[in-house]
């Protein structure tokens, strides 16, 4: 393997975080990684975020909250 570079580990992290790479350029980026701390920082950040996204999608808001919203949006839309 040799070093792939910041501007390939850059573009391509958003695949990597998301494991939609080929092994060689998964393998490529993950060896960027551990030795640039640049890249690093910033895989470091689009993880945390990746993460924070998934666990917000799987949170659902109370059931009161939900009847209330949807009873709002229906005032609305029947007064158009």
């Amino acid at each position: 393997m040799t070093d792939c570079g910041c501007e390939k580990a850059k573009a391509e992290l958003e695949e990597y975080l998301h494991n939609e790479l080929c092994g060689e350029d998964a393998a490529d980026i993950q060896e960027h990684l551990a030795n640039c701390s640049d890249c690093n920082n910033e895989h470091l950040v689009g993880r945390t975020l990746t993460e924070a996204v998934q666990r917000a999608c799987r949170e659902m808001a109370p059931e009161d909250l939900r009847d209330q919203v949807l009873l709002t949006l229906r005032t609305i839309q029947s007064g158009h």
